[in-house]
């Protein structure tokens, strides 16, 4: 558009944008750097300071001219493509900024940002050999999917007050408050993250674990990401109690924050209500149970032996987590099948997992009993469905039902495709259908398909897998779209002094 008006206008729009993408890329910067500390318990580790300093502290420097600069007024609010925007430039430098620590230790660009894409999008997939990295890698890791599972823009929602909030909470599917107040809302969810996190830590420490494993696999399990420090994952340790540890971990972060909060405040009629928890309880003993009889049962004879497997499995495919006490890879075709449809089915609503997310699939399932329900009703009756969030009651509207059923095909969609383009690499297609479901869920269950001598084409597959997953399609679509269409609008040239509001 070459109106002057509308350009002046799109210029201030994104003086606010600079602003709040400034922010975001503070806290980035001193997620990268924070792992350089690591160095003063690691002193042989200082060869790899450099590799977080340089560019942890660049990011948050380019940030802080970014917010000095284009500070936000205190009202300014922002539309829900603005947050699209801001989220996925942010995320674009994280990306970025994550993946120098790795080609710092020596990885090619490809795996680079390969691992730091699968660490931001708490995936788990990893091309990396954890027997010989870096402990300062290791937890810059696991740093990174703790601060993905969380939320970028719920980091940055927790420290700064105002409207804009709303636009950008809704950008990156936070658009749930568990207080009226938003910034209050965002305090809330760090600090049930965080009470997860180090309630989590300890009960590892006491289980078993060093100090550095608990802290690690605790960051990792509460952000439903996956990554070890172990190359057999959890089942280096053959625990009972580790797994049952680590099991209640993955289930909470993959709760809806709104219902961890209406738990923590005792509201036990409303957790019961809710719908997200009931289609969990149905699914993680019938899946178990399949898992057992139809896959461990036939390698271990004892059924408590093969059930505990089959439950871990389920929890951690459920969850979107990745974690592992087995290889999966060996299982027969109906283990993968349970797998592949835990994993597309995924987490709570505005918690850490990924997948389609349990709501959309409730409200498919409410839409269908309402169809069944008006066949046998008079002719002109109407029924309805209602649902719970928290603990506010709500009918099911035509909106809902479209807007699940839009999202749960173009997942399915999305999923066949990146199948199909993995399978063009020569992996026989029920291993790629496996693969891109791990990637597109956030999960990082591997059958063997991503490794360091992966193809690059192959894991810029799984890459474009991991970003849409996380950030569920819309927000990228929206983001990219809105930069095309105002980029060419704001760069147009104008005489000095012309056009000044």
């Amino acid at each position: 558009m070459s109106d002057p008006r509308y350009r002046i206008y799109l210029r201030r729009r994104y003086r606010m944008i600079y602003g709040y993408a400034g922010y975001l890329f503070i806290l980035i910067g001193l997620v990268i750097a924070a792992p350089a500390l690591l160095a003063l318990c690691y002193p042989g580790e200082l060869h790899m300071v450099p590799g977080f300093l340089l560019p942890g502290l660049g990011l948050a420097l380019a940030g802080t001219v970014l917010y000095a600069g284009f500070r936000p007024q205190a009202n300014a609010i922002l539309s829900i493509t603005d947050g699209a925007v801001i989220v996925v430039v942010a995320w674009c430098a994280a990306i970025a900024a994550g993946a120098i620590p790795f080609v710092w230790a020596g990885h090619d660009l490809t795996r680079a940002v390969f691992e730091a894409t699968s660490g931001w999008t708490t995936t788990g997939l990893s091309v990396l050999d954890v027997t010989t990295a870096s402990p300062l890698i290791l937890f810059f890791r696991s740093l990174m999917q703790l601060a993905g599972g969380a939320g970028l823009a719920i980091l940055m929602l927790s420290a700064i007050a105002g409207p804009a909030g709303i636009g950008l909470g809704m950008a990156e599917g936070r658009a749930e408050q568990l207080v009226p107040q938003l910034q209050q809302s965002a305090r809330l969810v760090v600090m049930l993250y965080s009470a997860y996190l180090l309630a989590g830590t300890g009960a590892l420490k006491l289980a078993g674990m060093s100090w550095f494993d608990a802290v690690n696999h605790a960051c990792c399990a509460v952000s439903t990401g996956g990554f070890s420090t172990r190359p057999e994952s959890i089942g280096f340790w053959n625990s009972p109690v580790i797994e049952a540890v680590i099991m209640i971990l993955m289930l909470l972060g993959a709760m809806n924050f709104m219902t961890g909060y209406v738990l923590w405040r005792g509201a036990w009629r409303a957790v019961l209500r809710n719908g997200e928890l009931r289609l969990t309880a149905w699914l993680l003993p019938l899946a178990s149970a399949v898992l057992c009889f139809g896959v461990t049962l036939q390698s271990d004879p004892h059924a408590l032996a093969a059930l505990r497997p089959a439950l871990f499995q389920t929890v951690s495919a459920l969850t979107t987590t990745g974690y592992a006490t087995t290889g999966v890879a060996a299982w027969n075709s109906l283990g993968w099948l349970v797998l592949i449809t835990l994993m597309l089915i995924g987490g709570g609503t505005g918690s850490t997992a990924g997948g389609i997310k349990q709501h959309r699939l409730y409200l498919l399932g409410k839409g269908l009993k309402k169809e069944f329900q008006e066949i046998f009703l008079p002719p002109g009756t109407l029924s309805e469905q209602s649902f719970w969030t928290g603990i506010h009651r709500r009918f099911l509207s035509e909106s809902d039902l479209r807007k699940a059923l839009l999202y749960i095909a173009l997942y399915l969609l999305t999923w066949l495709a990146g199948g199909c383009a993995l399978a063009a690499f020569g992996y026989p297609l029920a291993d790629c259908l496996f693969e891109f479901a791990s990637a597109l869920g956030t999960v990082g269950l591997s059958v063997g398909l991503t490794t360091a001598n992966a193809p690059d084409g192959q894991l810029w597959v799984l890459i474009a897998g991991m970003l849409f997953g996380r950030l569920e399609f819309f927000v990228l679509f929206w983001g990219l779209i809105k930069l095309g269409r105002d980029l060419p609008t704001l760069l147009q040239w104008s005489p000095p002094g012309r056009f000044l509001a």
